[in-house]
């Protein structure tokens, strides 16, 4: 099941690498900060979204080799969860602040992940110097904890599947139907009773939130 071409919103190939994906995120992020389209700031902070929401996939190794794989996962605040991702849009604040371009507008763009927090992007500074920006809230807490908190707990699920003694010698796939999504599940060759398969971060996919989906194999 297809999702949104990431690959096509950050305008790079399938084979890029993480240097080419990190420029082109940075590239059209300056481009479309609304500071810079007057007169079309709602179009400026849509793209900025869709951008932002690409990169957060792309832009993370893990979450990028689930997408080739499944087509779609993650979500915008994503961006925040990864080391990553979040590095380079901290280094995109710091080049915000040597453009002099302001981050009020990124209360719209994360307003979702933000509900709540008490939190704003207005209470960031510029330091003293060009391009220096502070990135921590005047309470102590800094922007890497606010996102964490704005996650949702993550837990992961159980399925289990029963096999033929033949299935599991050669393995096989099977379709694995959650929340209305399906998945393709793997089951590699000589599994035997109590085998277990995780599929990493799928519940993103299916339910939209963080956790694995765990595959019991029983072999009768």
């Amino acid at each position: 099941m297809r999702g949104k071409d990431y690959y096509k919103i950050l305008g790079v190939s399938r084979d890029a690498d993480e240097k080419t994906i990190k420029k082109a995120y940075r590239s059209l992020a300056m481009k479309y900060h609304p500071d810079r389209n007057p007169g079309k700031e709602k179009e400026a902070n849509e793209k900025f979204k869709e951008i932002n929401e690409a990169y957060a996939v792309l832009g993370d190794p893990e979450k990028r080799r689930q997408y080739d794989q499944f087509g779609t996962v993650g979500d915008i605040g994503d961006i925040f969860s990864s080391p990553f991702t979040r590095t380079t849009f901290e280094d995109l604040l710091r080049g915000f602040g040597r453009s002099n371009l302001g981050f009020d507008f990124l209360d719209d763009i994360f307003g979702d992940s933000l509900r709540g927090k008490s939190f704003s992007f207005k209470i960031f500074s510029r330091g003293s110097g060009p391009g220096k920006v502070r990135f921590e809230y005047p309470g102590g807490i800094n922007l890497e904890e606010i996102f964490a908190q704005a996650q949702p707990p993550r837990q992961d699920v159980s399925y289990e599947i029963t096999i033929t003694k033949e299935q599991a010698a050669r393995g096989l796939e099977k379709d694995l139907k959650r929340g209305g999504k399906t998945l393709r599940v793997k089951i590699p060759s000589g599994v035997k009773t109590g085998s277990k398969v995780r599929l990493r971060n799928a519940r993103q996919i299916t339910d939209g939130q963080p956790g694995d989906i765990m595959i019991l194999v029983k072999v009768k």
